[in-house]
C-alpha cells in the first residue's frame, strides 16, 4: 500500500470516529428534555397536556349544595350543681368524738355524719333550762298578782309589772329554744354530744376533720356532701356565638378524660351578664351523671349546633392559598382550568364551606390542584 492510500484511509477513520462521537453526545441531550405537563394561557387559565402524567393525578368533582348546621365550640369545666353541694360546717365548737361517715360514703338526708363533744351545747341547754324556770316563775307571779288585783288587794301597777315580766320570760324561753333548734339539738338530747346530720342525699366528696381533733372554726367545713347524679358543664361562649345557644338545646360534650367519646347534655341556663374582659357568657349544661363518668373539675368542650341551612361544601384539599387570597381551580373545559378567588366559611370535618365565588354544579379540582401552580 502506498503512502497516498494510507493517508486517505486514516482520514476516513478519523472522520468516522468524529461522527460517532457527535452522535453519542446528541442522544442524552434529547432524553434530558422533559415533556410539557401544563402551560399558562393568555387569559390566566392553565391547560394540561393530554400526554402529561399530571392528568392521572388530578381529581375533579362537581360542587354540591348540602344541608349543614353551624357548630359552635366552647371550652369549660365540670362542676357540681350548687344547690346539690353542701359544705358541712358545725354551728358550734367542740371535739370530734366520732365520724359516722368516711370519704366516698353514700348518705341519705338525715343520716348522722359526725359527733362533737361540745361545751357550748351544754351551755345552751343550761340557758334553755334557766329560761323555762324563769317563765314558770313569771307565770305563777302573774296569776298571784291577778288574784290580788281582782280582790282589790294589790295595785294595778304590780299587776301590770307581773304581766310585763311574764311576756319577757316567754320571749327569753322562746329564744333559748330557737337556739337549740338551730343547732339541730332536741329538747331531750344529750347535754354535750352534738350529732350533725346530712341535709341532703349524696356522697361524701371531701373530708377535712379527723376523729379526736378539736374543731373551733365554725366557718370551715368538716366534710362536704354532694349529689353528683346530675352535674353541670360550665362553658364560656363567645359573644358572637350567643345566637347559636338556647335553653333546652341539646349539646355535644367531650372531656379530656374520655378521648374519642361524645356525651350529650342539655342547656339549662344562659348567663344574663356578659364578662367585659373575656367577652363571653357563662352557659351551664346539665349532664346525667348517674354512671359517675364526670368528676367536678374536669376540663371539657361543649358543641352547640345551630339551625340547619343549605350551603356549598368542598373538600379542604380543593382550597388553595395564594398569598392573601384563597382560590380553587375551576374546570373551564376539558383539561383547561381557571383559578378563581373564593370566600370560605366554617370547616365541617374534612370539608370547607364556600360563602361566595362558586355555584352549585361547577366542576373543580378537589385533589392535587396545587400541582397546577408548579
Amino acid at each position: 500500500m502506498n503512502t497516498t492510500t494510507r493517508n486517505a484511509l486514516g482520514a476516513s477513520c478519523a472522520l468516522a470516529l468524529a461522527c460517532s462521537a457527535l452522535a453519542g453526545c446528541a442522544k442524552p441531550t434529547a432524553a434530558a428534555t422533559p415533556p410539557v405537563q401544563s402551560m399558562h394561557l393568555d387569559d390566566g387559565s392553565i391547560a394540561v397536556d393530554k400526554m402529561s402524567p399530571l392528568r392521572q393525578r388530578l381529581q375533579i368533582a362537581a360542587v354540591q349544595e348540602q344541608e349543614i348546621a353551624t357548630q359552635t365550640e366552647a371550652p369549660g369545666s365540670i362542676e357540681a350543681m350548687p344547690e346539690k353541694l353542701v359544705k358541712i360546717t358545725p354551728p358550734l365548737a367542740g371535739r370530734i368524738t366520732r365520724l359516722q361517715r368516711a370519704l366516698g360514703d353514700s348518705v341519705k338526708a338525715g343520716d348522722p355524719l359526725f359527733t362533737l363533744d361540745s361545751a357550748e351545747l351544754s351551755a345552751a341547754y343550761a340557758d334553755d333550762s334557766k329560761a323555762k324556770s324563769a317563765l314558770l316563775q313569771a307565770r305563777q307571779e302573774l296569776e298571784r298578782q291577778k288574784t290580788l288585783f281582782e280582790a282589790e288587794i294589790a295595785a294595778r301597777k304590780e299587776y301590770e309589772a307581773a304581766q310585763a315580766a311574764f311576756v319577757q320570760a316567754g320571749s327569753d324561753a322562746q329564744a333559748s329554744a330557737d337556739k337549740l333548734a338551730q343547732y339541730g339539738a332536741g329538747a331531750r338530747g344529750s347535754r354535750r354530744d352534738y350529732v350533725l346530720r346530712s341535709p341532703i342525699a349524696g356522697t361524701v366528696i371531701a373530708m377535712d376533720g379527723a376523729q379526736g381533733g378539736y374543731w373551733n372554726d365554725i366557718n370551715a367545713p368538716v366534710m362536704t356532701v354532694a349529689d353528683l347524679s346530675t352535674v353541670w358543664l360550665s362553658a364560656n361562649v363567645a359573644e358572637r356565638d350567643l345566637a347559636q345557644v338556647a335553653v333546652g338545646q341539646k349539646t355535644r360534650i367531650k372531656v379530656d378524660a374520655w378521648p374519642g367519646k361524645d356525651f350529650e347534655g342539655k342547656v339549662a341556663y344562659v348567663g344574663a351578664v356578659l364578662d367585659p374582659e373575656t367577652r363571653t357568657v357563662q352557659v351551664r349544661v346539665a349532664i346525667d351523671n348517674r354512671a359517675g363518668a364526670f368528676k367536678p373539675g374536669m376540663f371539657a368542650h361543649a358543641g352547640f349546633a345551630g339551625a340547619s341551612r343549605r350551603a356549598l361544601l368542598v373538600p379542604a384539599a380543593a382550597v388553595l392559598q395564594s398569598g392573601l387570597s384563597t382560590r380553587v381551580m375551576v374546570e373551564r373545559s376539558a383539561l383547561v382550568f381557571t383559578p378563581r378567588t373564593v370566600e370560605v366559611g366554617a370547616s365541617h370535618g374534612d370539608q370547607v364551606e364556600i360563602v361566595s365565588g362558586l355555584k352549585a354544579g361547577e366542576r373543580i379540582v378537589v385533589k392535587e390542584g396545587v400541582l397546577l401552580n408548579d
